[in-house]
């Protein structure tokens, strides 16, 4: 399937698991071999980045962050060179000690059988904490 986007349900499952195996622990190669060299990052709040250098230093900014980040994806559909799933994850901040979760939803964008847009919203906070949101 290299160089190929899924093409079913079963294809898009099993890159989700396998991007899902990239981050425990942090295999940071094999995640940037799954992106294109001009792909396009809307994550959370942070500026729009652009291209594998920008994408390697949120990576790593994360990694050095995220205390035992553990990572569950669940893959939601397949619609043409789009790829959705929802995910929850679980860590210890190393800045403040706390333990966190977070969670939220993805929308990869496919081309030549890797991710050329990551889209991704979601909220994190601390666990037990109040809702960042604002609700109870």
């Amino acid at each position: 399937m290299a160089g190929q986007n899924p093409r079913t349900v079963e294809e898009a499952r099993g890159f989700v698991a396998h991007v899902e195996s990239l981050f425990m622990p942090w295999n940071i190669d094999g995640l940037l071999a799954g992106f294109t060299e001009d792909c396009v990052v809307k994550f959370g709040d942070l500026p729009e980045l652009k291209g594998k250098a920008a994408l390697e230093k949120l990576f790593r900014g994360r990694m050095e962050r995220q205390k035992d980040y553990r990572l569950k994806k669940e893959f939601r559909a397949l619609m043409g060179d789009k790829i959705a799933n929802y995910w929850e994850g679980w860590w210890e901040d190393r800045l403040t000690g706390k333990k966190m979760r977070g969670r939220g939803v993805e929308v990869w964008t496919m081309r030549d059988g890797k991710i050329a847009v990551w889209e991704a919203a979601f909220n994190a906070n601390e666990v037990g904490g109040p809702s960042a949101m604002g609700v109870v």
